[in-house]
């Protein structure tokens, strides 16, 4: 068979497309088996009662818990984690504020590290927050959405806690202000 040029183009789009998606579908299918492969915890080993509820986020298994006030409200989560253990802040804190559409402000040492950070950044698609946002008692740590779903079930913050955003939506719906959390 002879190849012309537009045959040679077409079969090199198709496989760079395949080569190109590839990555992106494993990705998917590792959150997944992650998510598939977590065991329910109990909240009773982490906190000494529910409160307003709890959440624990284990940065081994890069998953977010969430038990209700109520004792029946019980919800699972995949999540990024931060990229180092230099980042990675470990215990107790609290929920002190609520955001739907946060703006991100870098944190001096993430200005430090990079100069041509902007100052900050609105709510909308170029946003690391994504759309909802948890402000935890420790200053620059959130539990927060993202736009970048490639991040989900893998280090790739710079401390923060990242769900999908369908998911930190029903997670902000259903956590209070003063919702235990604590970082395993």
């Amino acid at each position: 068979m002879t190849q012309t040029r537009r045959s040679f183009l077409a079969t090199g789009t198709a496989a760079g497309l395949v080569t190109l998606a590839a990555p992106a579908i494993a990705a998917q299918g590792a959150v997944q088996r992650n998510v598939s492969a977590l065991q329910r915890i109990d909240w009773r080993d982490h906190f000494d009662a529910l409160g307003r509820g709890v959440i624990v986020a284990d940065t081994k298994a890069r998953a977010v818990h969430f038990w209700g006030g109520d004792g029946e409200t019980y919800r699972l989560y995949p999540s990024s984690v931060p990229v180092s253990e230099e980042l990675t802040r470990l215990g107790y804190t609290e929920v002190v504020r609520k955001v739907e559409g946060p703006t991100w402000t870098p944190t001096p040492s993430m200005r430090e590290r990079d100069p041509s950070l902007p100052a900050v950044v609105p709510a909308g698609p170029g946003n690391p927050l994504g759309t909802h946002a948890l402000y935890l008692s420790w200053q620059y740590y959130r539990i927060h959405g993202t736009h970048d779903t490639r991040k989900i079930g893998r280090p790739s913050s710079d401390g923060c806690i990242g769900l999908y955003n369908e998911h930190i939506a029903k997670l902000f719906a259903l956590v209070e202000t003063g919702t235990q959390v604590r970082l395993i």
